[in-house]
């Protein structure tokens, strides 16, 4: 059997259950980039020099003035997480913190989608989103929920947005939504308008949307000072 030759020092295998990391020479010996447990697929794990190169090339885009996070709570899929660290990336937002049953970094099925975008964001996790996003308000942070709800104020509407606060994007479940006592502790609600059958966006597409806009789009225009809830009161 012939040795393939390899251009990454690790591979690992592409199956959640089996997740088997092997150096490349032991990848080689098998002919052929399958794990040799399972049969999965082998997947390459980028490394630092990759990261750094792919950070070095993107050192002369525009560094955001806007201060963003986000919080991702109880995302259920390993690709949605994954696009969303690829998305945080490139938006430049500065952490994300990930809570409840999110996936974690590490997670080959993450992998295929942010494609070592996960080593390039900050990113720390906590069991409890709710503990989690009362510790960023008391840190004076300023929360956003990206949900539909009655009393929500359109993405594409925003008349002003934080400049000296540090701006924490919210997203939930994809069935469930945003945790109801997060979305109460949120100083605005945003949704994204919908025209077709369906009434919201795949949680991935809808965090991308609003990353970018609130980045590069509003950024350029709204400099009021932090807007307050246009929740009212029930």
């Amino acid at each position: 059997m012939r040795a393939v030759q390899l251009s990454h020092p690790f591979y690992q295998c592409s199956n959640p259950k089996c997740a088997l990391r092997i150096p490349a020479g032991r990848a080689a010996q098998t002919g052929q980039l399958t794990c040799p447990r399972c049969k999965s697929p082998l997947l390459p794990v980028p490394t630092a020099q990759e990261v750094q190169t792919t950070l070095s090339q993107s050192s002369h885009s525009t560094t955001p003035s806007l201060h963003l996070e986000a919080l991702l709570d109880n995302i259920r899929s390993t690709f949605n997480v994954g696009a969303m660290f690829r998305t945080a990336d490139g938006a430049g937002l500065r952490h994300l913190y990930l809570s409840g049953l999110t996936p974690l970094p590490g997670n080959p099925r993450i992998s295929k989608t942010a494609l070592g975008a996960e080593f390039a964001v900050p990113w720390e996790y906590a069991p409890n989103g709710l503990q989690l996003a009362q510790s960023l308000k008391a840190e004076g942070k300023i929360l956003w929920a990206l949900e539909t709800t009655p009393a929500a104020c359109s993405l594409f509407e925003i008349q002003s947005i934080p400049s000296h606060q540090a701006l924490v994007l919210v997203v939930g479940n994809e069935v469930s939504g945003i945790d109801p006592q997060i979305l109460e502790l949120c100083d605005q609600t945003l949704f994204i308008p919908m025209v077709g059958y369906k009434r919201s966006l795949n949680v991935a597409v809808a965090f991308g949307i609003a990353a970018y806009h609130l980045t590069f789009l509003t950024q350029a225009h709204l400099t009021e000072p932090p807007i307050r809830s246009k929740i009212q009161p029930r």
